[in-house]
């Protein structure tokens, strides 16, 4: 999918077309979901879009997305997978059995945080899902470290695109150069924000 196309599906169809595109980039990672997110963000500068219905749409979109690759994962055995992923369909995604082998041990190693830390690592934040089924992680869980995880990586990426204004492409190319920067960030907000959660549970 082109860079036009996506910016124009945004422009015509607005917080559905975001929910669609990160919904379309989290079960076909070659779709950059920074694109998708920085120009939104730019877009509540110049339309009717609002910051924060733009992250809930895309957090939505992101959420249903993982889900579906999480009840791959449920269906599909590991060597079912990768012997998808070695045809053609692995070359149209361009996705490597490789890349299932890393997203599964990077879960293995980190279990549930890397459900929160991998929806801001490319390729793995799609991944990550599928070893989350394959293993029976609590869907419940799943979907509330997807849903955190995703919600502060589209705010920070809107945010940046909403203060850009004009100069989002700009912005866009220096994101992968930042992007462990970034990653600190969205961490440390999401750390926050956690934190937040349980000690007012706890009152």
């Amino acid at each position: 999918m082109s860079e036009n196309t996506i910016t124009e599906l945004i422009n015509q169809y607005g917080y559905f077309g975001i929910a669609f595109l990160i919904a379309i980039e989290n079960i076909f990672p070659p779709i950059p979901s920074e694109l998708v997110l920085v120009f939104t963000g730019y877009l509540t500068v110049t339309s009717k879009l609002t910051i924060w219905g733009s992250v809930l749409s895309a957090t939505f979109g992101a959420l249903a997305g993982a889900m579906v690759l999480y009840g791959v994962g449920r269906l599909l055995s590991v060597k079912q997978i990768e012997k998808l992923v070695s045809g053609r369909f692995g070359k149209l995604m361009h996705l490597k059995p490789t890349d299932i082998e890393k997203a599964a041990r990077y879960f293995n190693n980190h279990g549930g945080k890397a459900i929160l830390i991998g929806r801001c690592i490319p390729v793995v934040r799609s991944l990550i899902s599928i070893p989350a089924g394959m293993t029976g992680f609590s869907f419940s869980r799943f979907c509330l470290l997807t849903t955190i995880g995703t919600l502060v990586w589209n705010t920070v990426l809107i945010v940046v695109g909403h203060f850009a204004g004009r100069a989002w492409t700009q912005i866009l190319g220096m994101i992968d150069q930042w992007l462990m920067v970034i990653l600190v960030v969205v961490l440390v907000i999401a750390a926050c924000f956690v934190y937040y959660q349980f000690s007012r549970k706890s009152e």
